[in-house]
């Protein structure tokens, strides 16, 4: 094995794994717990739902579109750096939202400030993890997305009972300090190997070329538009991943407050986010290793479909009933196909993008997703607002991630039938050609051996 390999399949790589699930738990898993403060946060600040929605979503929104920014980072300071100044961010951001006395307040606090800070923690962590990994990336993406579905399970139950103590601002508060492991978590990502050569010049022989040309390159370099333009893959699975999050994310918010508004008790309903995300910690692994397998190579992206489609139709199940026993049983299932989505989505995007390229992919993909992320929970508050029926809203979700799980699907569909037709023509046009050559020397059998010895004899005469 090349020295580079062992030093990226070594032990150490699992330390780095095991700061990586921490990360993640602490950022991915956090926005599933705002739920549980929705009613507190609408009755302090007299907001309606769709008010009181443009929290989360601006939240999750900068977790995904602090994308660009991380890769700029992550490319001049390291991801050990990016990590630890996203915990420090999220942290303060927190912190100055405990004090906020508006919404507005705590859009740019809680919100704008935190969800930057987590994305950088979580975006770099998600980078590092690419470069200390090669055999074993799915494995290793599998159980890092592990450390959301502990994410997931602790913090509704933390935050329940912080919030019956504490209040809301003392909940944030302490939430300020828990978010500050994240500086402990990129302390451990030593960088794996020397620095690649990159494919664009340095900022001093850029400079030398103007200022327009030096920002194209900037963004050719840390928002991948040419892959987009030019891999199909890529740009079905980014538009594809960019639908489904408007539905995928709508019932992290809502579930809470509807149970609650079915009579289920606060504390029963805090548990059905914690029994979704303890389903995720045995899931996801499974997943990884399943999807992991030699025969599923080049195929991960139509578990990835299959997982989308089980989860939308899954969002079906509350609307038939919002019995505690009822929902229970839609947190298993849901369980299993977001298992599936935290899983392979990024393993997904791995397989499809070289990893020259990923960092910069990986800003494009994620700041397109924050648009739609940001738009998803509001309209969702303000369908709620219109119709005060939570049902409409599991419809919108089911809706969105149905169409797109078909979407994905059959966009790679053709795209492999294509791709595979051009094969095939193209071993076509060898053999012909092939053929037609052996069929013009077998015409003209004997005409450079006469040539040959008619020069010889010459010779010989002479």
């Amino acid at each position: 094995m090349p020295r580079a390999q062992e030093r990226v399949e070594s032990s150490w790589s699992w330390v780095v794994l095991l700061a990586t699930m921490v990360s993640q738990g602490l950022t991915l898993g956090f926005p599933t717990c705002i739920g549980i403060f929705f009613a507190d946060l609408q009755h302090d600040f007299q907001a309606s739902n769709s008010e009181t929605s443009w929290f989360p979503s601006i939240q999750i929104s900068l977790l995904h579109a602090g994308g660009p920014i991380c890769s700029m980072l992550v490319e001049h300071f390291g991801c050990r750096v990016t990590v630890m100044l996203g915990g420090v961010l999220a942290s303060l951001g927190m912190v100055a939202g405990s004090f906020s006395h508006s919404l507005s307040q705590l859009y740019i606090t809680a919100g704008f400030i935190t969800g930057l800070g987590m994305s950088f923690s979580f975006q770099a962590g998600i980078t590092v993890l690419g470069h200390y990994f090669s055999y074993h990336r799915t494995l290793a993406n599998a159980l890092a997305s592990a450390g959301v579905s502990i994410g997931i399970t602790l913090w509704p139950l933390l935050s329940r009972y912080l919030l019956e103590v504490f209040g809301w601002r003392g909940t944030f508060l302490i939430f300020g300090g828990v978010f500050l492991h994240c500086c402990v978590c990129g302390a451990v990502m030593r960088p794996v190997a020397p620095k690649t050569e990159s494919a664009y010049l340095p900022p001093n022989k850029v400079e030398e070329q103007g200022c327009l040309l030096t920002c194209g390159r900037a963004v050719q370099q840390h928002l991948a538009f040419d892959v987009f333009l030019q891999n199909q893959g890529y740009r079905f699975y980014t538009l594809g991943v960019v639908w489904m999050l408007m539905g995928f994310t709508v019932p992290h918010i809502f579930l809470v407050p509807f149970a609650m508004n079915n009579n289920v008790e606060e504390h029963k309903a805090a548990l059905l986010i914690s029994i979704i995300g303890f389903s995720n910690i045995f899931l996801r692994p499974m997943i990884g290793l399943v999807a992991g397998r030699s025969v599923f190579a080049g195929h991960r992206v139509y578990l990835f479909t299959l997982a989308v489609l089980l989860n939308g139709l899954s969002n079906l199940i509350c609307v038939i009933s919002a019995s505690f026993s009822v929902l229970v049983f839609y947190c298993l299932v849901y369980s299993i196909s977001m298992s599936g989505i935290g899983a392979l989505l990024f393993q997904v995007l791995m397989d499809i993008v070289p990893m020259n390229r990923f960092s910069s992919a990986l800003g494009l993909f994620t700041i397109l997703e924050s648009f739609t992320v940001l738009i998803s929970p509001p309209l969702a508050g303000l369908l709620l607002d219109t119709t005060r029926n939570f049902s409409y809203i599991f419809y919108m979700s089911s809706f969105f991630l149905i169409s797109a799980a078909f979407f994905i699907g059959l966009s790679f569909f053709i795209l492999k039938k294509k791709e595979k037709k051009q094969v095939i023509d193209r071993v076509h046009e060898e053999l012909t050609l092939e053929k037609d050559l052996n069929l013009k020397c077998t015409e003209e059998p004997g005409t450079q051996p006469h040539s040959t010895i008619t020069y010889v004899t010459y010779v010989t005469s002479v």
